[in-house]
């Protein structure tokens, strides 16, 4: 993983921080199903999504939102749609 990707996965568990304070983000794998494993409901999930659209400045299509389902998938999506 290089810096940039440290850094977006840094910010993106940061973020999931927000909508799961509860959970040990430190123990989530790079492919569990985020909203599964942490227990988030689809208006969290909307929520983050917005969020993470706002903090890389980059739009999210309602219709990637079934694909973003993983860190790893999420961090995939960002470096491939930032500027």
């Amino acid at each position: 993983m290089n810096t940039y990707e440290s850094q977006t996965k840094a910010t993106v568990l940061q973020l999931l921080s927000k909508i799961a304070p509860e959970a040990d983000l430190d123990t989530l794998e790079e492919n569990e199903e985020i909203r599964q494993t942490l227990g988030i409901d689809s208006y969290d999930f909307l929520n983050f999504m917005i969020e993470v659209s706002e903090s890389f400045s980059i739009e999210i299509p309602e219709s990637d939102y079934g694909k973003l389902n993983t860190l790893a998938n999420i961090i995939q999506y960002i470096e491939a749609n930032s500027t």
